[in-house]
């Protein structure tokens, strides 16, 4: 199946899902949460996210902290920046990555305590 018809699929299936009292005027949105979280869901990226919560860093630096190629640190870099999750800033010859804002760390702040609150029941 192509990405598109994929794609087609899911806002089909999203614009079938009963409605709360706010009323999604547009389907896409709902897609895009789910990607949103998609992409937080893999375990290398969490980890790269809980680093960055503590303070920025260039990718060998996250490479090293996380124990992982700094070519798989890359790409996992550059998806969480096309979804808006790190941001990026060069000095010189390094790229030093950030939380692209105060939402992503709340979202992350959220599930931790979400999955505390499981762990305390």
């Amino acid at each position: 199946m192509l990405k598109t018809e994929k794609r087609r699929d899911q806002r089909s299936a999203a614009s079938q899902m009963t409605r709360g009292p706010s009323d999604y005027s547009d389907d896409n949105r709902l897609i895009d949460v789910s990607d949103l979280f998609k992409i937080m869901g893999d375990p290398s990226r969490m980890r790269m996210i809980m680093a960055l919560l503590e303070q920025e860093y260039c990718v060998h630096e996250l490479a090293e902290l996380i124990e992982t190629s700094q070519s798989a640190v890359s790409h996992q870099l550059r998806i969480m920046r096309q979804a808006r999750l790190v941001r990026y800033r060069r000095d010189g010859k390094h790229s030093y990555y950030s939380l692209q804002d105060d939402h992503v760390r709340q979202l992350v702040q959220l599930a931790l305590d979400h999955v505390n609150e499981l762990y305390a029941i």
